[in-house]
């Protein structure tokens, strides 16, 4: 999906807020999908959480990190969001070996939830306004995560899905919205 202009605008940590802003909105999506039974959605959007998830922590590890570890010299607050990705990965390796109707699907995307919102929080409240308070130049630093995020997704979007391509999780998606 091409990058926008509105993009281009905002500096690192808006634009890592959004990502996290989108990745809950989908969590919420997977629960309501969990309850209507939809298993074939729920699989498919489970592993476009994942590639979500893999996308950001990804652009985080190679730019951003490096960045608030040169700017605030706070090694243990790097270090410390670098092992949750770790965590986070992990469950994302299982999920990705799931089946949509596999017994453990649902808890184990309670667990990443669980983990990610807990990662997400951490962020928000300690490393992002330590961020802002650097002297990082957070708009051309969003220009670089904005870029190799775009390059990634070029990358992993040409993963089909198991039922569809990932456009097609969020027309279905929207369609079963619809019919509820």
């Amino acid at each position: 999906m091409p990058r926008t202009q509105n993009n281009r605008s905002k500096d690192a940590v808006a634009l890592l807020t959004a990502d996290h802003d989108k990745v809950k909105q989908l969590f919420r999506e997977y629960e309501r999908l969990q309850n209507i039974g939809d298993i074939s959605l729920k699989a498919d959007l489970a592993l476009q959480i994942c590639m979500e998830l893999e996308i950001h922590t990804m652009i985080e590890e190679e730019i951003f990190y490096p960045a608030v570890r040169s700017e605030t010299g706070d090694e243990k607050m790097v270090q410390e969001a670098i092992q949750e990705h770790a965590e986070a990965k992990e469950l994302i390796a299982h999920i990705q070996g799931m089946s949509g109707d596999d017994p453990d699907l649902d808890s184990t995307m309670a667990m990443l939830r669980k983990a990610i919102e807990h990662h997400v929080t951490e962020e928000e409240q300690e490393m992002f306004p330590q961020a802002r308070q650097g002297g990082a130049d957070l708009t051309a630093l969003c220009e670089q995560l904005a870029d190799r995020k775009e390059q990634l997704e070029h990358d992993m979007g040409a993963r089909p899905l198991r039922s569809g391509t990932r456009e097609a999780v969020g027309e279905r998606s929207a369609i079963g919205k619809a019919d509820s």
